[in-house]
């Protein structure tokens, strides 16, 4: 059974969120505001956040940048503002999902299954213990979730973790904005090709001179090529 944190402000949305998380079979437990997350987070283990971002005492957005340094949770963020800067930084900051308020309780519960389901996937297996590649002075230990360049490791975000080992598995290979959505954020990921932009931004970023190798197919998407100059 998934372990679900609520945490949000306001007693009736946790009320109403909990409801249907215990329907569909999930054990729940609760936080009024980010603080009281983060230190639950720092006792408890939990498969999943629901995290809403403005709140008293410690807002989502730093909450679950302090969560972040520590444990590797997904998150899905809740917010009244739906504007695009605010999706992107939520998912800058690490955020697996952004619903914005008011929204349906089914359609979150479908997310929450949905992010579940992908954090289950990409969970290290047997098979991929020793899955670490180099590529010049870039070291990627898929396994782990770790990056290094030129033996310094990269902090970067889940999301850009995702991002890379997809790209390196499928190294050499064209692949379009539509379908780094589909695999990396999910066909239920309701973005657009500017996430994906975003996110290479990043991503390029915590490489340093390794950028290179995140090649732009213009009018398509990209591909992950270690020959590139």
């Amino acid at each position: 059974m998934s372990k679900l944190l609520i945490v949000d402000d306001e007693v009736n949305i946790r009320a109403v969120v909990r409801e249907y998380a215990e329907f569909e079979e999930y054990e729940v437990d609760e936080a009024e505001n980010g603080m009281q997350a983060v230190e639950k987070c720092r006792q408890n283990d939990y498969d999943l956040i629901i995290m809403d971002v403005m709140m008293p005492k410690l807002d989502g957005y730093s909450a679950s940048k302090e969560i972040k340094k520590h444990k590797n949770i997904p998150i899905i963020m809740l917010s009244a503002r739906g504007e695009e800067y605010d999706k992107l930084f939520g998912f800058e900051i690490g955020a697996d999902d952004y619903v914005v308020k008011p929204f349906s309780p089914k359609e979150l519960m479908a997310r929450v299954k949905a992010v579940l389901a992908r954090s289950k996937a990409a969970a290290p297996t047997a098979e991929t213990k020793n899955d670490r590649i180099v590529f010049q002075g870039l070291a990627i230990d898929i396994a782990g979730r770790e990056v290094y360049v030129d033996g310094k490791k990269a902090a970067m975000t889940p999301k850009e973790y995702d991002l890379l080992f997809y790209l390196v598995r499928n190294k050499g290979l064209a692949l379009t904005r539509d379908k780094l959505l589909e695999a990396v954020w999910g066909y239920d990921f309701f973005g657009d090709d500017r996430t994906v932009d975003t996110h290479i931004k990043m991503l390029r970023n915590s490489l340093g001179d390794y950028r290179k190798f995140i090649v732009t197919l213009r009018g398509m998407g990209y591909k992950f090529d270690p020959d590139a100059e």
